[in-house]
């Protein structure tokens, strides 16, 4: 049987990057995986890609709580339990504060970080439910940034986000370990996904050239990180990872 066999999946941002390479991963290991992203188009591609008997398309903007509330218990009601919640959805607007756009910083703080404590909130008591199972264990991944632990110029609001998505998750590790659902927190270096292209024009010729000669990281490279974390045996958790690509300063 596959590692994950019997198991369900909740990934979210899984219409490109991460979550896509994640989703596909998760499913590799044998689970069922619901995916969700606003991108409608993305997700019936991946979905065909998976294969529908094993994947569970579900389009929604989880900024809004009613919205991720709902992604949680559709999964639930679909399945009938939820196993492993991949919070994977991100964006990065940087550049320097006073040419700011403050939609753009209200954009990461709901999506970096309130789109993930909703999920989070309403996924905990069915990851716990998931307990009693043959793995003995349930598994909540989100996906931080090492700029969750170094602050930089010109970063302030992505780092608050993704410094909050760590912190919160050595809160819930603390909090969850007594039940037997694992929380990790991953944290890669630059990673080649279209996450850079969201930015302003002169933001990303700055990340051209600060990462010119560095083999970035691949989606999937982070997506082995998170099924070795979700298929590691249960006396094994994995707090937190730190990925750079190894030319990375």
């Amino acid at each position: 049987m596959s590692a994950l066999s019997g198991c369900v999946a909740l990934v979210t941002g899984a219409t490109s990057g991460i979550g896509r390479a994640v989703a596909v991963e998760l499913a590799g290991q044998g689970a069922h995986v619901a995916v969700t992203g606003r991108r409608e188009d993305r997700l019936a591609s991946l979905a065909a890609e998976i294969g529908q008997d094993r994947v569970h398309a579900i389009p929604a903007d989880l900024t809004s709580a009613a919205a991720a509330t709902a992604v949680v218990s559709d999964v639930v009601a679909r399945f009938g339990r939820l196993d492993v919640v991949v919070n994977a959805a991100g964006v990065m607007l940087n550049g320097p504060t006073a040419k700011a756009d403050m939609g753009e910083w209200e954009a990461m703080v709901d999506l970096n970080l309130k789109a993930l404590l909703y999920v989070t909130k309403h996924a905990l008591p069915h990851l716990v439910a998931a307990v009693d199972s043959p793995r003995g264990v349930a598994d909540l991944v989100n996906i931080s940034s090492i700029a969750g632990r170094f602050a930089n110029r010109n970063v302030a609001v992505y780092n608050a986000t993704k410094f909050g998505v760590t912190a919160a998750s050595e809160s819930w590790r603390q909090e969850y370990a007594p039940m037997g659902v694992r929380v990790s927190v991953v944290e890669p270096g630059v990673v080649d996904t279209e996450l850079f292209g969201h930015q302003q024009s002169a933001v990303q010729e700055h990340y051209e050239r600060l990462f010119d000669g560095v083999e970035r990281l691949r989606a999937s490279d982070i997506a082995e990180v998170v099924a070795f974390i979700v298929t590691a045996p249960r006396r094994m958790a994995v707090a937190e990872v730190v990925v750079r690509p190894t030319d990375q300063v």
